[in-house]
């Protein structure tokens, strides 16, 4: 979420545009949820914020430097477990929805680094993991960033093909802002 930042047009910067409203942002790059060192600690960069709607994502940093995309069960059930009710990921949520919070959580998109790669499945399982998860409180919303990513597409991605460019970034923006609007 934290990536073009620098220049002013983050996910945070875009949905702030499209929304017409001030949008914090505590995301940092190479955050997890389960690890993680201070501000590098999702939970960490969320303790204390209020807000009506929060917006995150999360789960690929604890995978990449758990499991390297190979053998991820373990990793991926402390995350949250296969019926998407117990897991660092729900109890994260079910913290923030008890201060009153609706909660946004934008489920990966598939990157040209890792389409076609074991990592594909990992992030699958995550996402219908993710999906019960969402489906069993109304006020948790699962938006899935494959919707409006091509991996084919290198203009979505940064020179790493991994991350957003500019242009995904808008991309994750548009996803998200209309969930938001529509409750409004």
């Amino acid at each position: 979420m934290a990536w073009n930042r620098s220049a002013g047009a983050s996910v945070a910067d875009v949905l702030s545009a499209r929304l017409g409203a001030p949008v914090g942002d505590v995301s940092l790059p190479l955050a997890e949820i389960m690890g993680g060192v201070g501000p590098l600690n999702i939970p960490n960069q969320l303790d204390g914020v209020r807000a009506e709607w929060i917006v995150l994502d999360g789960g690929a940093n604890d995978l990449s430097t758990g499991c390297d995309c190979t053998d991820c069960g373990a990793v991926l059930e402390r995350l949250i477990t296969e019926d998407g009710r117990l897991g660092a990921i729900p109890a994260l949520v079910t913290e923030l929805r008890g201060t009153g919070a609706r909660v946004i959580w934008a489920d990966y998109y598939t990157s040209p680094r890792y389409a076609g790669t074991a990592c594909a499945d990992t992030y699958r399982q995550l996402e219908d993991r993710l999906g019960r998860m969402a489906a069993r409180d109304p006020g948790v919303t699962l938006v899935d960033m494959d919707d409006v990513f091509d991996p084919g597409d290198l203009s979505l991605f940064a020179g790493d093909r991994l991350h957003p460019s500019k242009k995904g970034s808008e991309r994750i923006a548009d996803l998200i802002a209309p969930e938001i609007s529509l409750a409004r």
